[in-house]
Formats: C-alpha cells, structure tokens, sequence
C-alpha cells in the first residue's frame, strides 16, 4: 500500500502560512512606500509579540510534539525604505531584517531577510516598463508539513516588464518571470524548484479609465531533484499555457471589479494523469462608498501544482470578503474572511473512489492604531481550520494566533 504523502503546495492561492516569519507582521516598510513615495530615504524599527495556540499545526487526531501544541514568541524588526523619482525614472527598494525567538520550540528561533528592489522605467512617451528583484528567507508554512524541525525557505524572484503605447488607447506588454525555492530542510529539498513564466499582453484602455487586455502566458515548473518512491523516482516537472482575458471596470466612482479569467492546459510529467485543462480565473471587487466603510470581495477557480507521491495537481475553489472600518482619524479596524476547497489529482495507479480533498478557513481582525506621524501600533486575531483528508494523510486542525506590534518610523 503506497504511504502516505506529506503534501506542500507550491502554488496555492489561498495564503493560509502560519503565523511565522515576515507573515507575522505588518511590513511597515510597504506601508511606509505607499505613504512616504518620492521621499528619499526612510529608516524603521518594530518589535511584536505573538502567541498561537497550535504553532505547528498538529492534527487533532495526533500527539502534539512533546505535549505542547502552543507557544509564543518575540519579534524584533529593523528596515529601511527608499523611494524616488529621478527625473522620468523611479526607484523603489525595501530591506527589513527580522529575528525571532520562541519560549519552547526554541530550535525555530531564526533570523529573516526581506531585499526588494524595482526600476520603473520611461524611454521616450511611448516606452515603459519595471525591472526588479526580490530576496525572502523566511520559515516555510507548517499548514501541510507535519514536523517541529526547523524549515527554512529562500525565495529569489526576478522580473521585466515592458509596454509599448501603440495608440492613445492601446498598449503592447511583455514579461518575464523568474522564481526560485530553496528548502534548508534535507528532506524538504526535493521541493526545490524554479518557475519561469513569459506573458504578452494586448491592452485596451478607454476615455472612461476601465479597461481590457488579452494575455497569453506559458509557465514552466522545474524541479532538480526527484522524488524517490519505491517504483523508481517521480518527475514533477509542469507546463501550463493559459489564454486570459484581464479586466479592469471603474463602475459609478466607489465600485471596481478586476478580473482575469480563460482556458488554461497544464501538463504534467510521468506518471500520468498529469494533464489537465479547463477555465480558470480571478473576480476581485472593491467598493468604497463616501463614508468610514469600505469593502472587498473575492472568487477564485484556479490549477496549483503540489509535491505528492500520490496526487499530480489540486484544483482550488475559494471566496473572500473583506471590510474596512476608518473608526477614527487614527483608528482603522480591517476584518476578513476566505474559504478554499483543495480537490486533488491521483497519480496513475491509486485507488479510485477515495475522498482527495479538503477545505480551509481562515478569519481575521486587526486593529491599527497611528498613534503619531510616525508610530503605528497594531493588533491581530487570525483563526486557521483544516478539514483534513485521512487518504492524503491531511487531519483536520483548529489554530488562533494573536499578535501586537508597535512600529516607529524614523
């Protein structure tokens, strides 16, 4: 009987990580750039503390790892933020350096890094586009990875974009994707991988702002190492050619809809049953009325590749919402909600009929309090639940986290 896998997506689109790492805070160096854009040089510091009654998220059906499934922790953040415009040129960069410490699982103490850098560039009135790089190291979510090991995960991302203004109101775009995963987990290693993705678009923008875009996208999967089984090793390797249609509707002035949505074909090396097609897509909807509320919306039906003995792709169904309360000139509460069933592929040869899939949930609140021009205080409540799938080796799981943070801006 084949054993069960221990499943990691690798391209998930509900972002359920635990609270570990930079997903622990608000990344007041981002905030800090939509604020403080074209101003030069800022510098940051922020401490947080955190607790999560199920760290590592054990299944309810298993022991905890060493009797012990909670645990807090301390976080100390220090960054610096630059953003300017250098006469038609912009560029943006971000560093923030991180370090985190545990009261029992002490060997998860690390250290964490977060480099960005973007070039907005302009060549004459026709021709722009952006260069840039991003640097991550970070704990890997524990949502799928039942272990109290250490797992650090880097992640390089490197990206071009350019656009050529045809006409007032077309514009022709191209980019290029390149990411990277590495595992510092021996055993997580066969996750490593590179994606490289090449996209064109054809845009077409109106008087009223709205608009709407054709793009064709091929994205390649590559993965170094292969996964041993006990018939030999499995290739992971996946191609996907999507064929989408982008659009952006300004409604009556507090109302906008994005969308990007078509046909999309993956296919998938040995063994079978790796190919797969059919629509996949995005609606994303922002209302903000002329008031203290604001409120978001979400669909979602998309492929993901995942790293399984047993599955070759899960198929993602999920909705969000969101709202956004302005209490006070100081005082922003921001609540959220979002579920996602996970259907999973079997590989050739599995027994057919069994129950491959599950669910997640996730809820938040967070407060955030701007005490002075340059202090912002903050507090989260977030709860996390699997269903679970005993076939795939998947128990179901409750987690709650809280976190604080207080962050100062120089």
């Amino acid at each position: 009987m084949m054993p069960h896998p221990r499943l990691a997506l690798v391209a998930t689109t509900f972002a359920l990580a635990p609270a570990l790492g930079g997903a622990l805070l608000l990344l007041p160096a981002r905030a800090a750039a939509a604020e403080q854009q074209e101003q030069g040089l800022r510098l940051y510091g922020g401490i947080g503390w955190g607790y999560d009654d199920n760290l590592l998220r054990v299944p309810d059906d298993r022991p905890a790892f060493s009797g012990k499934r909670s645990d807090r922790w301390r976080q100390l953040d220090a960054g610096a933020v630059y953003d300017q415009r250098i006469g038609r040129q912009r560029v943006a960069l971000v560093a923030k350096a991180s370090t985190l410490k545990f009261d029992h699982f002490q060997q998860l103490d690390h250290d964490g890094r977060d480099l960005q850098g973007t070039w907005f560039w302009e060549v004459g009135n026709k021709l722009d586009g952006k260069l840039g790089a991003r640097y991550e190291r970070a704990l890997a979510p524990y949502t799928d990875f039942f272990s109290d090991e250490r797992n650090m995960r880097e992640l390089r991302r490197h990206w071009v974009d350019a656009g050529y203004q045809l006409h007032p109101s077309w514009k022709l775009r191209a980019g290029f994707t390149r990411e990277r995963f590495e595992y510092e987990l021996l055993r997580q290693r066969v996750n490593n991988r590179t994606e490289r993705a090449v996209e064109a678009e054809l845009l077409y923008t109106p008087r009223s702002g709205s608009s709407v875009g054709v793009v064709a996208r091929r994205l390649e999967g590559a993965y170094p190492l292969r996964r041993p089984v006990l018939a030999g090793v499995l290739d992971d390797d996946f191609t996907q050619h999507e064929l989408k249609l982008r659009v952006h509707w300004i409604g009556t002035g507090v109302t906008r809809l994005q969308a990007l949505a078509g046909y999309v074909r993956r296919g998938q090396s040995w063994p079978g049953d790796g190919n797969t097609s059919g629509v996949n897509g995005r609606l994303n909807a922002f209302v903000t009325p002329h008031g203290k509320l604001s409120y978001e919306a979400s669909l979602w039906r998309e492929f993901a590749p995942i790293e399984s003995t047993i599955a070759s792709y899960t198929l993602n169904r999920g909705a969000s919402i969101g709202a956004s309360w302005a209490a006070t000139g100081k005082l922003k509460v921001d609540a959220s909600t979002a579920y996602e069933e996970r259907a999973y592929n079997p590989r050739a040869g599995f027994a057919a009929g069994a129950d491959l899939s599950d669910s997640l949930r996730r809820t938040s609140l967070r407060a955030t309090w701007q005490a002075s021009r340059k202090v912002t205080v903050s507090a989260r409540w977030q709860q996390q639940r699997r269903s679970g799938s005993p076939v795939l080796g998947l128990g179901s799981f409750d987690a709650n986290t809280v976190v604080l943070n207080a962050n100062l801006l120089f």
